[in-house]
């Protein structure tokens, strides 16, 4: 299978996950799947554009900034990519869950479910 396809595809499940996510209200863990979205579909950019394997990191500005995407990008999609970077982190641990759990709702999770869907969508038009 093609290496961008398989990231791809992944991405793609995260975010239809997300999505079923949102039906439940189980607002952590949509601004989670919302950042697995992103990373794998940065990892595929990094994956076409590089033809080599993505580094194992998880903070998406690191990754687009390795991959030549982030100077690309406008002051707006770095502003959304670097809040939602902590996410991932954030829905893991105990200690940062709680406190992230209070500050997602549903208003919240549908920006951020859009905001995910115009950068993916952005990023697979660069491909």
């Amino acid at each position: 299978m093609d290496k961008v396809k398989y990231w791809l595809d992944l991405a793609d499940y995260d975010y239809a996950t997300a999505g079923d996510l949102m039906t439940s209200k189980r607002w952590l863990y949509v601004a989670f799947m919302c950042h697995q979205t992103l990373e794998k579909t940065i990892k595929a950019y990094y994956t076409g554009c590089l033809s080599d394997t993505p580094p194992y990191i998880h903070n998406l500005t690191r990754l687009a900034e390795l991959s030549g995407l982030y100077a690309q990008m406008t002051n707006e999609q770095r502003m959304f990519l670097d809040a939602i970077t902590p996410l991932n982190i954030e829905a893991r641990y105990p200690d940062y869950k709680s406190l992230l759990a209070s500050s997602l709702n549903h208003d919240v999770c549908a920006r951020l479910m859009r905001q995910t869907y115009e950068m993916q969508s952005w990023i697979k038009s660069k491909l």
